[in-house]
């Protein structure tokens, strides 16, 4: 059963979004938060799987309390954040990311996207919807071009495991690397897993965002 929490200041979006979730057989609302602040308090009391965040909310943000969530954790596997907006603007999504979020969802997509986005990050994949990454590699192409030194980390990946990481920066899904590499997917599921290992990372979300801030892939390559 994934629990869930439901962070959002419109009650009718709280409700909606509730019902919808818990009538599926193996998902359970645990219950919700009208603003950022009551939603980094009801997580660590309620300890849930999956945090739908709104990102506009008063009291604390859904980036803030996200970074707030996740930097405070009381546990060693914290919830996974998804955040939820009407807003699908550049700055909101790279900072939902490098706050720690999971994904990223506009508030317009179909039920069963949600339903499937909150099973997907359970599970402990990152889920970025194909506008969102192309905002995400948007907002590095605005960046004036500069070299960046590469964590130290990111030199002990294998020359296959880097060649994986770039391929997930591209938004491409374990399938399609593995028709790149012509592999079986099972092999590219084990060296997503070491990549994450290795580095720290959460999820693949996460590992967007390092391939690009480190320098590894470039906009446009």
């Amino acid at each position: 059963m994934i629990k869930v929490l439901i962070a959002d200041d419109q009650a009718m979006v709280r409700q909606g979004f509730g019902a919808l979730l818990g009538a599926q057989p193996d998902l359970l609302v645990v219950g919700d938060a009208a603003n950022g602040a009551d939603a980094v308090s009801a997580a660590r009391r309620l300890d849930p799987d999956v945090v739908l965040m709104d990102i506009r909310m008063p009291v604390l943000d859904g980036i803030a309390a996200t970074r707030q969530l996740l930097a405070g954790r009381s546990r060693d596997e914290p919830p996974r954040v998804l955040i939820l907006t009407t807003f699908d603007l550049d700055d909101y999504v790279y900072e939902a990311l490098r706050a720690g979020a999971s994904g990223f969802l506009l508030k317009d997509a179909p039920a069963a996207d949600l339903i499937n986005a909150v099973r997907v990050v359970a599970a402990g994949e990152g889920l970025l919807s194909p506008s969102v990454t192309r905002r995400l590699i948007a907002e590095f192409a605005t960046r004036p071009g500069q070299q960046r030194p590469r964590p130290v980390s990111l030199t002990s990946l294998t020359v296959r495991e880097t060649e994986v990481l770039r391929l997930i920066a591209r938004g491409r899904s374990n399938g399609e690397i593995a028709a790149d590499l012509i592999v079986a997917e099972q092999t590219v599921k084990t060296h997503v897993g070491r990549i994450l290992g290795k580095l720290g990372l959460r999820d693949r979300a996460q590992a967007v965002v390092v391939a690009y801030e480190s320098g590894l892939v470039a906009a446009g390559e």
